[in-house]
């Protein structure tokens, strides 16, 4: 079953703190995917990109924009758990 985000709030140095309805908590660090994957790049080069993040209608995802998201489980998934 893919994870359903509850909330996530946009952390400093490109961190996404992100509670899942099950309750589990993590940090998870964008950093990793702007040094490894090209289209995230632009969260740092396009000014304001970074806060415009929302959750997908679904809820199994962070998007960007039509380039940049990130999958409900994979921050599940490689997440830092805070609880």
């Amino acid at each position: 079953m893919i994870p359903r985000i509850k909330q996530f709030e946009l952390g400093d140095d490109w961190k996404l703190w992100v509670t899942f309805d099950d309750g589990f908590r993590v940090c998870y660090d964008v950093k990793d995917d702007i040094n490894t994957i090209e289209d995230f790049k632009s969260l740092i080069t396009e000014i304001g990109l970074w806060p415009m993040a929302q959750l997908d209608a679904s809820r199994t995802c962070i998007i960007w924009n039509e380039r940049i998201d990130l999958p409900s489980d994979t921050i599940y998934e490689y997440g830092v758990p805070l609880n």
